[in-house]
């Protein structure tokens, strides 16, 4: 927020803390001089109702804002379906203001109307293993509409019908079997195909009768049906399959078979997935054969978003699989069908009568940080949920509580019954704003003068800052005081204080004291613990450190100040290569517990003391001129003609190239040995200069000989070559002669 002529400041508190508390109230200060008290956060202006009274809190200076519902559109139930848009579900609309984190109830009922338009699309598996069940549909017309207008008045009835998708491994696709699949004996087939729509939804007997006198049975090769592409279809399509708005809505699937799903069509090549459109030409479900089977997500959300309840009419050998299916798409019944369907009829009545009488109350749309719990009101209700409610009765009522965890504005859901059109639209909002009523004084004391309050806190005047204003900034501008109250760049007086003039004024703790430091940094009550006691009850706790009793320490001061486990065999202190604490040794690194006698991680002394082996036992060396200053602090020698000690054995090569045999004892401390040298080395002999210059004359004769037979030969081989050449020469020219 920012005042006309003011520098920016933040969001008054109570602004800032309504959006973290939801059950607290808040404090509109008309005597603020008398409420915070020296040290105190404005926090504590937040609190409980009886907190707030107890601390001298006026109750009629508490703001608490209440939830409030208000009910937009309540028309009432109807009973009759007789108008244009019978009511079922009411109220219509509510608007909610709640504060975050608080609960609203209200009241939801539902009446079903009675006479109610009802749209039933018979979907019927046209495959060769349904031929009798055809045979007794062309006759169930008359009883269907009989069935129906027990129910209603206003019914309508469609007729579809599928096979399988027109490609291979599902339809022989030879073009003889794709216009006749079924048996050759067999005069009345129809072309293979997909899904068909043969009939819109009609009022008329005797229409249904001629449409569906006029199907034949058809054919496919495998067993599983495309039954999932035709209900997609048919519940997408619903200008073509002409679907009322006011109606119920119900498929009745007939089939003796299973069901291809999502996935099934990479068999056949197809990979394009399904995208819940419709695709229908004449009459004709025209993308059977290039977009995959839909899942079954797919078309349960599509079934609930068009308002359509299935009926799974079916053979007792796919029970199970329906019923499996039944589960997953909600408002769905499942019913066995006959060998040859003539109960169908008895059937779709059973099922709409079970459909009907359960009403599942659910949402959509629902927004982030939203919770809805539905308490059903009826004979037999189903459990509370937070997804939906169930009532088995025809007359029913819910308790609908909703929750809102964060601030919104004007955020909308709706609440409708499964397979109804009616719903509810509830509009939500939070009360995330400050309800004060501020004096108008721009001047006012509480603020020194120069500024004003705002929700009981002081909103300053240009050029001043402070909790009451009573910091004038000069030349500096605000961000660089506030700057100087932040360590590291990091939380202005670390969240503990107010930044007043640019220097930290540290609030109290819950407990009365202070927190202390340049920057608030510290606190004198979350030090360690032992025993459930600060610092052990046996120190001082100061800045998350504890500071322990003569004869204590350790981080909580745990332990008494003891060097018994610490002694070594020689009477030392870990040897002088680590400290005592609680009555252990803290070795330095790489040396090793209990006693930091061994250290495994360090580099073998062998080595790193072999410069000053050598020059303290033989004057020689890179060690040789400064040898007193270089080692004698850290290594004690002995020259012997053997050794005593066992603890390391070592052999090195020195300077000269002699092997030294020394052994070392390591004394107390990390850099002090005591080294036993032997007074002899082994020393390579010298090498003979007469074999070394005979050889090498040697060496040289033997390589001169060597090239000069090598150009003997070279010069035999040319010799030898130019021979023979005047030989050749010399026969021929005799011939010349002889001829």
């Amino acid at each position: 927020m920012k005042k006309k002529g003011s520098i920016p400041y933040r969001l008054p508190l109570c602004m800032q803390l309504y959006r973290i508390y939801f059950v607290t109230f808040f404090v509109l200060l008309r005597s603020p001089q008398n409420f915070t008290k020296a040290g105190e956060q404005d926090a504590v202006r937040c609190d409980t109702q009886t907190q707030l009274i107890r601390r001298g809190c006026k109750r009629e200076e508490i703001i608490s804002p209440e939830n409030n519902l208000k009910i937009v559109q309540g028309d009432s139930l109807s009973t009759l379906s007789n108008q244009p848009e019978p009511v079922q579900l009411s109220p219509q609309k509510i608007s909610l203001r709640q504060r975050s984190g608080h609960s609203t109830t209200f009241s939801v009922s539902f009446k079903r109307a009675e006479g109610y338009p009802v749209d039933l699309y018979y979907l019927m598996d046209l495959s060769y293993s349904m031929k009798d069940d055809l045979k007794n549909v062309k006759e169930l017309g008359k009883d269907l509409f009989a069935a129906l207008n027990t129910i209603t008045k206003y019914a309508q009835i469609g007729f579809g019908a599928f096979v399988d998708k027109t490609v291979l491994p599902y339809t022989n696709i030879n073009k003889e079997k794709l216009l006749k699949p079924c048996d050759e004996n067999d005069q009345h087939c129809q072309a293979a195909f997909g899904y068909r729509h043969v009939l819109n939804m009609t009022p008329s007997e005797d229409e249904f009768k001629n449409k569906v006198t006029e199907q034949s049975i058809s054919g496919n090769l495998d067993s599983p049906e495309g039954s999932l592409d035709a209900m997609m279809q048919a519940a997408v399509c619903g200008d073509k399959i002409g679907w009322r708005n006011s109606s119920t809505r119900l498929i009745v699937l007939t089939t003796d078979a299973g069901f291809h799903m999502a996935g099934d069509g990479k068999l056949a090549g197809i990979l394009e997935p399904n995208d819940k459109q419709c695709y229908m030409e004449n009459n004709l479900y025209s993308k059977s054969s290039e977009m995959d089977y839909p899942s079954v997500g797919q078309l349960a959300m599509q079934l609930e978003k068009n308002n359509i309840q299935p009926i799974f009419a079916v053979t007792k050998e796919v029970e199970n699989v329906y019923k499996q299916l039944s589960k997953m798409i909600p408002k769905s019944e499942v019913g066995v069908l006959s060998s040859d369907s003539k109960n169908v009829v008895q059937l779709i009545k059973s099922a709409y009568n079970r459909l009907s009488s359960k009403v599942t109350l659910t949402h959509d749309n629902l927004p982030a940080n939203v919770r809805v719990v539905y308490t059903p009101k009826c004979d037999h209700a189903g459990p509370p949920g937070d997804s939906e409610g169930v009532c088995d009765n025809v007359r029913i009522s819910f308790d609908v509580t909703v929750t809102a965890t964060s601030c919104m504005e004007d955020k909308s859901f709706t609440i409708r019954p499964l397979g109804i059109k009616d719903t509810l639209t509830v509009t939500l909002s939070t009360n995330c704003e400050c309800q004060c009523v501020d004096p108008q004084n721009s001047s006012h004391p509480h603020c020194t003068g120069k500024g004003q309050v705002s929700c009981g806190i002081c909103s300053c005047s240009e050029g001043s800052i402070g909790q009451f204003c009573e910091c004038s900034i000069g030349a500096k501008d605000e961000r660089t005081l506030r700057a100087s109250c932040q360590r590291q760049n990091g939380t202005e007086c670390e969240g503990r204080g107010d930044c007043v003039c640019g220097r930290c004024k540290c609030h109290t703790t819950e407990s009365g004291s202070s927190y202390h430091g340049d920057f608030c940094e510290c606190d004198d009550e979350h030090c360690e613990k032992f025993l459930n006691k600060l610092c052990g009850g046996r120190g001082k706790c100061n800045c998350g450190k504890c500071e322990c009793d003569g004869g204590y320490e350790g981080s909580a001061c745990q332990c008494r100040v003891s060097e018994e486990g610490c002694r070594t065999l020689n009477n030392t202190v870990c040897y002088g290569r680590g400290t005592c604490k609680c009555n252990r040794c803290e070795c330095r690194e790489g040396y090793q517990n209990p006693r930091c006698q061994t250290c495994l991680g360090c580099t073998d002394p062998c080595q790193t003391k072999l410069n000053c082996i050598e020059c303290l036992g033989f004057e020689s060396g890179p060690f040789k001129k400064n040898c007193t200053v270089a080692c004698s602090k850290s290594i004690y020698h002995e020259m012997v003609d053997q050794s005593t000690i066992q603890s390391r054995k070592c052999q090195q090569k020195d300077s000269d190239g002699c092997w030294i045999k020394f052994n070392l004892d390591q004394l107390v401390g990390e850099d002090n040995y005591k080294a036993e040298i032997l007074k002899q080395r082994d020393c390579p002999e010298p090498p003979s200069v007469t074999a070394i210059i005979g050889g090498s004359i040697a060496s040289v004769a033997l390589i001169g000989i060597l090239l000069l037979m090598l150009i003997k030969l070279l010069i035999y081989m040319k010799d030898l070559k130019e021979f023979r050449k005047f030989e050749n020469e010399k026969k021929k020219s005799k011939w010349a002669e002889v001829r």
